[in-house]
């Protein structure tokens, strides 16, 4: 089965006559074809656009539907590129409740392409992540989990742009270990090891004091989160670092897994 990131769908033709076209190909029988139909169609609610030509049906509907064709007939194996594409939060879990329903079994195997790393700890049990045709990371979710939560994400938001660089002076003078990972006009973005934010109540004291001696808009400090982790690996692959310009360029550092 294949979910493509383009539903190879006809537009002329309903919902339900896609799902009975490829259920025939697949060689299922009439009367196991409608239960499985009506199955696929309540669980990923689509019963309501059964009777709908596909040109009048939503983008996130009609990705349910690539999907539904997907997984008729029990493939053995299956394939799909970004199927949650477009579809709003409770499309996508719907969609992970069959993805779960149709991996169950040891003789099944699926690869998923996503952008969305909870996505992928939903469903998954490996994770591959591939920036510009590189591999940067393969490994079980467990390990990938392990690098959540042993840092501090700060985000800085100036009002003076023009004090950026003594202001990163001062956060590398109270956060030793800080690695700046962006810097825009008014944004700065670092990565905190643990034990430099620990405890956070100094260190929101700090933060405070820098907020009133830089004239800041705002400040946040939050534990690293999974997709952050997988936007540390997703940057900069240069081996160089690209300086800071004023003007409102983006400074990225080359992060190693």
């Amino acid at each position: 089965g294949c979910c493509p990131q383009r539903d190879p769908l006809w537009p002329n033709l309903t919902v339900q006559q896609h799902l009975e076209a490829y259920a025939a190909v697949r060689g299922m029988r009439k009367e196991d074809a409608a239960v499985i139909i009506s199955r696929l169609a309540k669980v990923l609610a689509l019963q309501k656009h059964l009777k709908t030509p596909v040109r009048r049906i939503s983008a996130g509907e009609a990705r349910k539907l690539c999907f539904a064709l997907s997984v008729l007939g029990d493939p053995t194996v299956m394939l799909w590129d970004e199927p949650s594409r477009g579809m709003d939060t409770k499309g996508q879990r719907r969609m992970w409740k069959v993805i779960q329903s149709a991996v169950r079994s040891k003789a099944r195997a699926a690869i998923l392409s996503t952008q969305y790393l909870e996505e992928a700890a939903a469903i998954c049990d490996r994770v591959a992540i591939l920036v510009l045709g590189q591999l940067r990371y393969i490994g079980s979710l467990e390990d990938l989990k392990s690098r959540v939560g042993t840092s501090y994400h700060l985000e800085i938001k100036m009002m003076d742009a023009g004090q950026s660089d003594a202001l990163h002076a001062e956060i590398l003078r109270l956060f030793p270990h800080a690695a700046r990972q962006e810097r825009t006009y008014s944004l700065l973005i670092y990565k905190i090891p643990m034990e430099d934010a620990l405890p956070l109540s100094q260190s929101f004291s700090k933060l405070e004091a820098a907020k009133q001696n830089f004239r800041l808009e705002d400040y946040s400090l939050s534990l690293h989160t999974l997709q952050q982790v997988f936007v540390d690996l997703t940057q900069d692959l240069e081996d160089h670092d690209m300086d800071v310009a004023s003007d409102g360029a983006v400074e990225r550092k080359l992060l190693h897994p």
